[in-house]
């Protein structure tokens, strides 16, 4: 996403301190409805503030509430898809928009992605920081026809969605009142939540979790969803805190834990018999001595096996000084089911307990997966936590995988499984039918590269195309996989996705230079070799990029086609040679 700040940039002709558009500079909200109107769209507006910035900046101070929202800025920006909108309104305000027609994603759908994106806390170090979104929807044409009355029906909305608390969601209502929304923290909360499972008005979601061996779907990941009618769809950590508060954690834990074990025998009825379930084990059921018969008598009143079940178990339950925990987790494990760590990271629990728990799967957040593919701390953390696990007898979930390249990448270093928007939104229990009995998904990505692909491939990087076509026509003679790129983060998803041997980049390049890319490409990728090529001769440039092993050789524009075959051809050659002393024994 571009982003750019522009005075004639407006949202409804009043300027933002930002403004955000994907692809491009950001128009104005009513040059937005504009091209809706032309294209037969309805347009969702979302009214977005982020909750408790006064409190941290009573307690924290004004530096740590700024470097939060550097963070939740980032975040939104990355959540809002490419056919979205994104404005910066004010200090904690932002509004997105997004057009649709029916059948496609609204403005829920976003609501439902941005709320996604937050499901991590905010890490301001030393402080890690719980940060939720307020959020009002209002759609045009059906509850305004010109920006500004857009603008005010989606705030009207946003002011009536944090009367319900923090991380409240709310359409809007034409002519309704603030009070018409009840509040899940008055004194009839507890009602309200027995009445929500009585007339199924909490729901469970459906998320694929996806083999890297072949793109099978093995499990699917189970998500509480509330069907408000008055707030909309709210997600589980809207919920959650509101359950607790009221006492309702343990009943609403059984039953999300039996609507699940009931999901599964509808799908052995169906002939899926080898899917699973992975639902959240909560806190309040974990620490009760007696959760194992209760799991135990669920599973054998539906005739359902203790193995078609894994309880994801967050790392806050587990740092909990609390009794039968142990127990617990031991007695789930003995009747087949799997135990995950849902969290990992994301809440301090010590190395030390990790090791001590009978855990069986780690679940990577995707906190963690963002810029794996071009940031080599971020890479390297992912890699450390994979290798750990495998060490441990434990196998890897990555949770938010979005991007073929974040998906190259973890398949690369041998996560096991994969769960994402690349594969499939949560769907509801019959909306998610249809693509398990696919069983497989995206087939073209899993098939055997090694059967498909010659063993040498040779990554090209130059932001000049006429310079590309020069190369390409003088070295696809030599029977390579050529790959190409024209800019530095096209070369970093390339190199996700594909097992690149040699890279030969351009040095002089306007987004970064070729020393500090293949700077990096060494620390994402160490077994690669790694060639410089410059219309320039600055000495100090060649001996800093090869004093830091940056780059192989440094070859210099224009080039003699003889030369460069040649050292390409080196380059290969010793590839193969640090190969074949690795498998020796």
């Amino acid at each position: 996403m571009n982003i750019a700040t522009a005075e004639d940039q407006t949202i409804g002709g009043v300027p933002p301190a930002d403004i955000y558009r994907l692809g491009a500079s950001g128009p104005s909200l009513n040059s937005v409805i504009a091209a809706v109107d032309g294209a037969h769209r309805k347009l969702a507006l979302l009214h977005i503030d982020v909750d408790g910035i006064g409190t941290i900046n009573a307690t924290l101070g004004e530096n740590i509430v700024e470097q939060a929202l550097r963070v939740v800025a980032r975040r939104l920006v990355q959540a809002v898809p490419d056919d979205a909108w994104l404005w910066r309104l004010g200090s904690e305000e932002f509004v997105a928009a997004v057009a649709y027609r029916e059948g496609e994603p609204d403005g829920e759908a976003l609501a439902e992605r941005l709320r996604e994106a937050f499901d991590a806390p905010v890490q301001v170090p030393p402080f890690v920081l719980d940060v939720t979104l307020s959020i009002g929807i209002a759609v045009h044409p059906e509850h305004a026809h010109d920006a500004a009355s857009l603008l005010v029906a989606a705030e009207q909305a946003m002011r009536r969605a944090k009367r319900s608390g923090p991380g409240g969601q709310a359409v809007h209502v034409p002519d309704a009142p603030l009070d018409a929304v009840a509040d899940a923290g008055r004194e009839h909360q507890g009602h309200r939540f027995v009445d929500a499972i009585a007339q199924s008005e909490f729901r469970l979601y459906y998320q694929p979790v996806v083999s890297a061996q072949d793109g099978s779907i093995v499990a699917c990941s189970s998500l509480l969803r509330w069907h408000n009618t008055q707030e909309g769809v709210l997600r589980a950590n809207r919920i959650l805190p509101a359950v607790e508060r009221a006492g309702l954690a343990g009943a609403v834990g059984l039953w999300t834990i039996e609507t699940a074990i009931r999901q599964v025998h509808r799908w052995r009825d169906m002939g899926i018999d080898y899917l699973n379930a992975s639902v959240p084990l909560e806190g309040a059921l974990l620490t009760r001595k007696e959760c194992p018969d209760l799991v135990g008598e669920l599973l054998h009143r539906h005739d359902v096996s203790g193995s078609a079940i894994e309880f994801e178990v967050s790392e806050a339950v587990l740092s909990l000084d609390a009794p039968h925990v142990a127990e617990s987790l031991a007695g789930l494990r003995a009747l087949g089911s799997v135990l995950t760590l849902a969290d990992f990271g994301m809440r301090g629990l010590s190395l030390a307990a990790l090791a001590q728990h009978p855990l069986d799967r780690l679940k990577i957040d995707r906190s963690f997966l963002r810029n794996i593919t071009s940031q080599p701390r971020s890479a390297a953390l992912v890699r450390g936590i994979i290798a750990m696990g495998h060490k441990l007898g434990m196998t890897l979930v990555a949770k938010g995988v979005e991007t073929d390249a974040e998906l190259g990448f973890l398949r690369r270093h041998h996560c096991d499984f994969f769960q994402g928007y690349l594969f499939s939104p949560p769907l509801p229990g019959t909306d998610i039918d249809e693509l398990l009995r696919r069983r497989f998904l995206l087939p073209h990505v899993f098939q055997d590269s090694a059967a498909m692909q010659p063993s040498r491939t040779l990554l090209l990087l130059d932001d000049e195309e006429n310079v590309l076509r020069s190369l390409v026509r003088l070295l696809r003679r030599d029977g390579y996989r050529l790959l190409t790129a024209g800019s530095v983060s096209e070369a970093f998803d390339l190199l996700a996705r594909n097992d690149v041997q040699v890279v030969l980049s351009d040095q002089r390049m306007p987004d970064m230079s070729g020393t500090e890319f293949l700077a990096r490409v060494r620390d994402l990728y160490p077994d690669t070799v790694r060639l410089a090529l410059s219309g320039y001769t600055d000495l100090e440039t060649i001996s800093q990029a090869i004093n830091q092993d940056a780059a192989y050789r440094f070859l210099i524009k224009p080039w003699d086609d003889a030369d460069l075959r040649e050292h390409v051809r080196a380059a290969f050659r010793l590839v193969e040679q640090r190969r074949s002393h690795s498998d020796r024994p």
